[in-house]
């Protein structure tokens, strides 16, 4: 995972955007449309995210359709994994160590 990706995905419109294509494959006009954007503002942003490579773009007459592009969500999806799986751990020891001090659950 690069700093690409999280910067592209930190500025709100564009998260928005990424939320709004988990619905399906949507021309520019309608993601402006949807998100209140002018056009050449959702361009910039559209833009942003196919550099990441979170995006993709396909061109169908005289529009472009962008839709996600799973692959680069399941890196992420990866990626994330190695922290919940800490996360959980010191979640799990947490929840161990209040029963304990709640008298729920025997020392050992």
């Amino acid at each position: 995972m690069n700093a690409q990706t999280f910067s592209a995905l930190a500025e709100p419109n564009r998260l928005g955007i990424v939320d709004l294509l988990l619905q399906g494959p949507l021309p520019v006009g309608e993601i402006a449309k949807q998100l209140q954007l002018n056009q050449p503002q959702t361009s910039k942003h559209l833009r942003v995210l196919c550099d990441a490579g979170l995006v993709e773009v396909q061109p169908v007459a005289n529009r472009r359709i962008y839709g996600l592009k799973p692959e680069s969500f399941q890196e992420l999806d990866r990626w994330l994994d190695s922290y919940r799986r800490l996360w959980e751990a010191r979640l799990d020891r947490l929840d161990d160590y209040l029963k304990v001090s709640q008298g729920k659950k025997p020392l050992n």
